[in-house]
């Protein structure tokens, strides 16, 4: 936290300033932030600082042909280190799953429902996509998607659409290029448009990105005072969740450039499961798996020699990035060696053709 953060500027009040993209979607994930922040700290003053990022500012390419992986939030990154703001706040999706030295993610809060929606043209209202006219084109900007999304439906058309959600609905309604939109549904409820949702995409039709969903907030690692203010909005259902599907892409080393979906739960009885995929560019090639482990342990379990998904032999300090909650480091752990073990069996399957192969189809046709 800045010296102003903790009250030292001439007695004045306490003020910690929040790094945001500048779009309406963004600004109102902040503003949940901010809000939850504020109730937990009264005596706090926040104030939000914006600015627009090289993905914000490249509407004309998809984001899979930019080439980079910090797209959305490499400006707020170096905001942070700088020391111009205190925190920033992304979309979980939006965060590679190793961040820059010195960041790490004080807190994931309650994810949102991280499955994908189809929005439909007004003339296509009482649709689905399965019952829509062959050669229908279908808007997303996600390669994950139109691969999962070929391969059941082969008989529709998936382009590339950018730019804002603002911009993508507009896109929608206002012409006839496009007869139905695939966006997260978590973005369409923020943005209050739920009512315009036709049809969500079950695991078994389209699996969701890897911490779709979720936000998280980013700190800088030694600022101990911050990373104690933001331990209040961490959710440990999502936290749990989000480390597995983050160990899982990372030893994929996947990204925007290569189809990778994941589909994860949490039982009442606290048996995390994860079901991870890749895909060919074209979803003609697939390779699905799902495994599960057991994030609750008595004494007994922590120190059995045979867990279901073994703990790694030097488990992260920071579990892709997210800070250890306080007495939760075996789950945290379990979490992330099932993701990790998940990745593996893939790659043993031939994932890292699947992928290989993607990437560079991605790259010859940019």
């Amino acid at each position: 936290m800045s010296d102003n953060a903790n009250g030292k500027d001439n007695g004045s009040e306490s003020v910690l300033r929040i790094g945001s993209r500048d779009s309406e979607l963004a600004m109102k994930q902040t503003n949940m932030v901010k809000d939850a922040l504020q109730k937990k700290h009264p005596h706090l003053k926040f104030e939000i600082v914006t600015m627009k990022t090289k993905g914000d500012k490249i509407l004309d390419v998809a984001l899979s042909k930019i080439g980079s992986k910090s797209l959305f939030t490499k400006e707020l990154e170096v905001a942070l280190e700088d020391n111009l703001v205190d925190i920033v706040v992304h979309s979980l999706k939006d965060l590679p799953t190793t961040l820059p030295e010195g960041m790490v993610i004080g807190a994931v809060t309650e994810r949102e429902d991280p499955r994908d929606a189809v929005i439909m043209h007004p003339k296509y209202s009482e649709c689905k996509l399965a019952t829509l006219p062959k050669g229908s084109v279908i808007g997303t900007s996600s390669l994950r998607r139109g691969a999962q999304l070929k391969r059941k439906f082969p008989d529709l058309t998936f382009q590339s659409v950018r730019g804002n959600l603002n911009t993508r609905l507009r896109k929608l309604d206002e012409a006839d290029d496009y007869a139905a939109l695939v966006l997260a549904v978590a973005g369409v409820v923020r943005m209050g448009w739920k009512e315009r949702i036709s049809e969500y995409l079950e695991d078994d039709v389209c699996m969701y990105a890897v911490g779709q969903g979720a936000l998280a907030v980013e700190c800088r690692e030694g600022d101990a005072a911050t990373v104690e203010l933001l331990s209040p909005l961490c959710h440990l259902d999502t936290t749990l969740r989000t480390i597995a599907e983050r160990a899982f892409m990372r030893t994929l080393e996947g990204g925007c450039s290569a189809p990778v979906a994941v589909h994860s739960k949490i039982t009442e009885d606290g048996e995390l499961h994860l079901k991870g995929g890749v895909w060919s560019l074209d979803g003609k090639e697939e390779l699905v798996d799902t495994k599960s482990t057991s994030t609750t342990a008595d004494d007994d379990e922590q120190d059995s020699t045979e867990p279901r998904v073994k703990r790694p032999k030097t488990p992260p300090e920071n579990f892709c990035g997210l800070v250890p909650l306080r007495a939760c480091e075996y789950s945290m752990s379990q979490a992330y060696s099932l993701g990790l073990t998940l990745a593996e069996n893939l790659l043993e399957k031939g994932a890292r053709k699947i992928l290989s192969d993607a990437k560079a189809g991605n790259a010859a046709v940019s």
